[in-house]
């Protein structure tokens, strides 16, 4: 019992230390997960002499909050930004993968003398992209939309299939012809069983009249975990369900939409951090020092050959142009995913795999250095950055049970449309009205004259039947402004 407060105030100490390290990292430009690590090793034997060398708990807490951190993704990927990179974020999420694992097998067989399976393994850890590591990145960049949606899908999406490759690979089981339609079965399954739960997820919660709002948030992440447990279960994908679940229900009108996504965002946080410090706390300086030039060898060979030609030959029928495939080429960046990865086949105690651990820890501290710091100036340099970009108009809705009535709370963001629009052309339908807005902390009732600024925000009172038309305008006029109908802009 006396070690409880000392427990909590290091955690806390910890948590405090590392929400600050976001700031830093946003200064400095590279992602907050090297912070992280630090922190763990100066906490490790190294450090503190805080000594933990368990793979297999590792591995499950680590693929824990994979889980929570691939929900967040989920639930805070908006699909009319990503719908336009749908087919090209698929493919490098798959047929990339497959090629990335090859290239790298077949160039690590032969640099550092691997035999082929396991040459094939450290390929296969190598493969997934970071979803935490790359958006950390990105916001600071300003590329086009659909580079971020290919970027964002492939992140999110790429994960299962190189699960499903380190697992196999690790198993030590001979590969037969079978394996393709396994690989097909678990994806496929794993699809399904994220869709199901994300649909029935929503229409279980707009019904659902609890009694607090912070049980929304809560029943929404529950749902995205077990499809999880219930894609493991079924031998399927729980990663790729996981994430479908939570880009169905984050897509989906749920009630205090706004409060689940600020709760996911926040669980997502506290799960990279503990998952980076927990890394930092498993990694040995010592070691790190010995698989230096194995690591440095394996990270050239990924960031120059691998990820490359798997961009091209994964994007052929796209044809996309040589710059946008260059910035895609250079903006895959290796965080959490390969380390944990790596950390299947040494807790199965697969030989060399300690190497492999170690390997990656370097590769991943170098690659997100280098990649990390460029990819802003790359993105100018190719001219693929734009100075500002609008973001899609966020609607919050409360439901009014007794009343058959929704509240809807709309916030107006920079390059919105709906700046400079009065509230009479806005037509909204009429059983929906504009009762409050709010701006700069002071909240008056608009009149028809009133006119919509940036950063104002909006408290739309409107009846259940027309909720969804209600949504569709005020979106509509958020892409296209007042003459948003004439330019055939529907607002779905």
């Amino acid at each position: 019992m006396d070690e409880l407060p000392v427990l909590l105030g290091v955690g806390a100490l910890v948590l405090v230390v590392s929400v600050v390290a976001v700031r830093v990292s946003i200064r400095l430009g590279f992602p907050s997960l090297l912070l992280y690590l630090g922190i763990g090793v100066v906490l490790g034997e190294a450090g503190f002499g805080i000594r933990f060398d368990n793979p297999g708990l590792t591995q499950s807490l680590g693929l824990a909050a994979l889980v929570l951190i691939l929900t967040e993704g989920g639930l805070t990927t908006r699909w009319p930004s990503v719908k336009p990179s749908l087919g090209p974020g698929i493919l490098l999420s798959t047929v990339a993968v497959v090629i990335s694992i090859a290239v790298t097998g077949a160039a690590l067989h032969w640099l550092l003398g691997l035999d082929w399976r396991l040459a094939l393994l450290w390929g296969a850890v190598l493969a997934s992209t970071d979803a935490a590591a790359v958006f950390s990145v990105l916001r600071s960049a300003g590329v086009g939309k659909r580079l971020v949606g290919t970027l964002e899908l492939e992140s999110g999406i790429n994960d299962a299939p190189a699960y499903i490759a380190v697992v196999v690979l690790a198993s030590g089981e001979a590969v037969d012809w079978s394996l393709p339609l396994l690989v097909v079965y678990e994806l496929l399954t794993g699809l399904v069983l994220g869709f199901a739960f994300g649909w029935l997820g929503a229409q279980a919660l707009r019904r659902a009249a609890l009694p607090a709002t912070g049980l929304y948030p809560l029943a929404t992440v529950a749902v995205c975990v077990l499809a999880y447990s219930s894609g493991q279960l079924a031998h399927a994908s729980g990663l790729l369900a996981t994430y479908v679940a939570g880009l169905v229900l984050g897509n989906s009108k749920l009630p205090h939409r706004s409060d689940t996504l600020s709760f996911a965002e926040g669980l997502g946080w506290l799960a990279q951090i503990g998952l980076f410090v927990l890394l930092g706390l498993f990694a040995s300086p010592t070691r790190l020092l010995e698989a230096l030039i194995p690591g440095l060898v394996a990270g050239a060979v990924v960031l120059l050959l691998a990820r490359p030609l798997s961009v091209v030959l994964s994007l052929l029928p796209f044809w996309l142009p040589w710059r946008e495939q260059t910035f895609l080429s250079w903006a895959g960046l290796r965080g959490a995913v390969p380390i944990v990865l790596a950390m299947i086949p040494l807790s199965e105690g697969v030989p060399g795999a300690q190497r492999l651990v170690d390997a990656v820890f370097v590769l991943v501290i170098v690659l997100t250095v280098l990649q990390g710091a460029t990819l802003s100036p790359l993105a100018r340099v190719l001219g693929l950055a734009k100075a500002a970009q609008a973001h899609e108009i966020e609607v919050d809705s409360a439901p009014l049970d007794e009343l058959g009535a929704e509240l809807l709370q709309v916030r107006i963001q920079k390059g919105s449309k709906l700046h400079g629009v009065y509230l009479s052309e806005l037509r909204l339908p009429a059983g929906a009205t504009v009762s409050l807005v709010v701006r700069g902390g002071t909240g008056f009732t608009p009149q028809k004259t009133s006119r919509l600024q940036v950063e104002d925000q909006l408290l739309v009172v409107t009846t259940a039947a027309d909720r969804d038309a209600t949504e569709r305008r005020i979106r509509a006029v958020d892409r296209a402004g007042r003459l948003a109908r004439w330019r055939g802009e529907s607002g779905n």
